[in-house]
């Protein structure tokens, strides 16, 4: 037992490490789980279906988020943080509300395709939004292109054989031109042809082109979010801690970074990209435009939480014992700036949200078709006649930035480190 305590392999630290290790474990399969969900699910074009792949990443990163959820031990200090927060009802509800946007959104296909969910024919069921591509002859159609499950559902309830097609609520997708007889583009709300917010000047449905270019929107600010953290967070750390020359320079370098404007180099940037570019690598580029004159704000905040922290007892305690470096900064100094970075995200996120739509309106974003508020703030401004356009992007913009202004605010005031901490 001395020999054990000697070595610092207590019950307790034998016990905690496996733990320790499955959490890595968890996050990292989490974060390579979302990284490729995000490559299959935005970056690559629409193919018109829900393949294998994306269904198995998306079970992964839930399962993967639940374990961490359910493996997740806060110290008391955290547990008053989210007790705080727990307690500040309009941030809370609005968190929990917007989460249930982004669960809902994950799986759109299920709410929101032009693909049937489930169609039984002759006895046999087909999930045609999990599988490849159904030609009309499955269904006894006389032509070999996709089937039309819309025109199929009318025909089964017509013929009353017990055959039947399950739709989605909004039964079309985000690309879908709605070309039918005696409806003029763009055509006002209609709960006789399902387009509840109506359609644009192409006849595609409002609210298919809203609920994707949430999903986009969401995932482009997160996916920016989690790199210009990277970036910042490291640079903030490593001037923070080494100081001397090592601080000087980066101070330097970011100030000259931060001086470049941020949206004229973006447009310049983009405007600069071949027009024969795939749309995959434009919207990658894009991306990594942003987060490169993006990710210096966070820096000066971590510096400066970095270097308060490292001149605390804790951090002198850790070297005097032989913590290596990576040890003090990861185990140590991070886990106690955490407020510092968890306080930021909501308005990182709401500046992303933003910034990606003004450039979208500006026609410098993401690249067409691809659904985005943007585009369709840009639509409704020359098509003042269809007002449904302009006022479902603009509520949509609205809600979903209050929702995350809210949830900003609280964290805020949640985990302030004056309320909780006090240092003598």
């Amino acid at each position: 037992m001395q020999e054990g305590a000697e070595n610092g392999e207590t019950g307790a630290g034998r016990e905690g490490r496996p733990r320790s290790r499955r959490r890595a474990m968890a996050l990292a399969g989490l974060i390579v789980c979302t990284i490729l969900l995000t490559i299959h699910e935005f970056l690559v074009p629409y193919s018109g279906g829900v393949h294998a792949l994306s269904v198995a990443l998306k079970v992964i990163v839930l399962a993967a988020l639940y374990y961490l959820v359910l493996a997740y031990r806060p110290n008391p200090l955290t547990q008053k943080k989210l007790r705080r927060f727990h307690s500040i009802k309009r941030g809370y509800f609005s968190f929990v509300l917007l989460v249930f946007l982004l669960f809902l959104s994950v799986f759109g296909r299920l709410l929101v395709n032009d693909r049937a969910i489930v169609v039984k024919y002759e006895g046999k069921l087909y999930f045609p939004t999990y599988t490849a591509f159904k030609s009309g002859e499955t269904f006894g159609e006389d032509y070999a292109y996709e089937a039309s499950y819309r025109d199929l559902q009318k025909k089964f309830r017509a013929e009353g054989k017990g055959n039947w097609v399950w739709m989605p609520a909004v039964p079309y997708n985000e690309f879908e031109n709605d070309y039918r007889e005696g409806v003029r583009h763009p055509a006002p709300p209609s709960f006789r042809n399902l387009h509840y917010l109506g359609t644009d000047k192409t006849g595609r449905d409002i609210l298919a082109r809203l609920f994707y270019g949430f999903r986009i929107a969401m995932l482009f600010a997160l996916v920016f979010m989690f790199f210009v953290y990277l970036i910042g967070i490291a640079i903030g750390c490593a001037m923070g801690y080494f100081g001397g020359k090592t601080d000087l320079l980066g101070q330097r370098l970011v100030e000259i970074w931060s001086n470049i404007p941020f949206l004229y180099m973006v447009i310049i940037t983009v405007s600069l990209f071949p027009a024969g570019l795939p749309v995959s690598i434009r919207i990658g580029l894009l991306l990594a435009v942003m987060v490169l004159f993006s990710w210096t704000g966070m820096t000066y905040y971590m510096r400066t939480a970095t270097y308060r922290e490292k001149a605390r007892d804790y951090s002198a305690a850790a070297r005097l014992l032989g913590a290596s470096t990576p040890r003090i900064i990861f185990g140590h100094i991070l886990p106690n700036t955490i407020s510092t970075i968890v306080t930021f995200m909501p308005f990182t996120v709401a500046s992303a949200i933003i910034s990606i739509t003004a450039l979208d309106f500006l026609g410098f974003g993401l690249p067409s078709p691809t659904p985005s508020w943007g585009e369709l703030l840009k639509q409704g401004i020359g098509a003042l006649h269809a007002p449904w356009i302009v006022s479902s992007a603009f509520c949509a913009m609205v809600i979903v930035l209050t929702l995350v202004t809210f949830i900003g605010e609280a964290i805020r005031e949640a985990f302030d480190p004056k309320k909780f901490t006090v240092y003598q």
